[in-house]
């Protein structure tokens, strides 16, 4: 079952994905050098940043792996096979 952030960000056009990642990670790394300094007041909004970037990430890589052409999907194919040989 999809979440609703998912679905959010599944309404997303390109631009305001990156952008979002960006002011995300922006917001991470202020919340990080806060909790270090003097502490927050809840700590686990850490985690949930770091899963809403993972989330922006893994929709980031979806959409281009969605925009590959045939070509490069078998050249990727061939990678990931190579790696699981290893």
């Amino acid at each position: 079952m999809a979440t609703k952030k998912y679905l959010e960000l599944q309404e997303f056009s390109d631009s305001d994905l990156v952008s979002e990642l960006e002011q995300t990670e922006l917001q991470y790394q202020k919340l990080q050098f806060d909790h270090v300094i003097k502490g927050i007041e809840n700590p686990l909004m850490l985690r949930e940043i770091r899963r809403d970037i993972a989330r922006l990430n893994t929709e980031v890589r979806r959409r281009q792996i969605n925009a590959m052409s045939s070509e490069e999907l078998a050249n990727r194919s061939k990678i990931r096979e190579r790696r699981r040989r290893k």
